[in-house]
């Protein structure tokens, strides 16, 4: 088996973990023994304690660039401990975020620029760009309605609605940017579903592999 990339976006509350575990049967059932699930920030210790200090209710007053920072420091680590060699020893991963995460929340969301988004995060992901890309579409009010329902919201969760409808539509907009890479789905769909439409995207990049 050769080394698999799939990274799961979309607005909080879309819905990715359920279909991540999903997801990691299936490739499991194509023969890959050993499948590495990570989530960002986070994934590694010193990814974990970034994430904290992020998405701290707290700290309120972190201002855009340092955020960005931040996120591209957790992912540097991820990379170089966790991705980077899981790809080398020709496991699958899957990454809850990765990059695109930033283009949008802090590139477009934030105002900072989806150039100087990847600019910063060039450095972090050493040239590693998933395969395949799932966008969970998702109307920003529903997620959240989502996250309240299930625990207590973080900094990031806890912006206003108008922030989660930026990151909404930025993720369609970056989506249609790469439409190679990064595949939309309607997250308000059943669960199955969307699983089933994962794996058909899932499959054209086995093939190809």
């Amino acid at each position: 088996m050769q080394g698999i990339f799939i990274s799961m976006e979309g607005p909080d509350g879309s819905g990715k973990s359920t279909q991540i575990e999903l997801l990691k049967s299936y490739l499991e059932s194509k023969g890959y023994d050993e499948i590495i699930i990570t989530r960002e920030p986070g994934g590694t210790v010193i990814s974990e304690a970034i994430r904290g200090i992020i998405l701290n209710k707290d700290y309120s007053e972190m201002g855009y660039m340092t955020e960005a920072l931040l996120y591209a420091s957790a992912r540097a680590q991820l990379v170089s401990e966790v991705i980077k060699p899981a790809l080398e020893a020709d496991k699958a991963v899957i990454s809850d975020r990765f990059v695109d995460s930033s283009a949008v929340y802090q590139g477009m969301a934030r105002g900072l620029g989806v150039d100087v988004a990847y600019q910063i995060n060039s450095y972090a992901i050493q040239g590693i760009m998933p395969q395949l890309t799932i966008h969970m579409d998702l109307p920003a009010k529903v997620g959240i309605s989502r996250k309240k329902e299930q625990a207590e919201l973080d900094r990031m969760e806890l912006e206003t609605l108008e922030f989660h409808e930026k990151v909404a539509e930025g993720y369609r907009t970056l989506a249609k940017l790469a439409p190679e890479r990064i595949r939309t789905i309607d997250a308000t769909m059943g669960i199955e579903d969307i699983h089933g439409k994962i794996v058909s995207y899932v499959e054209d990049i086995l093939a190809r592999a």
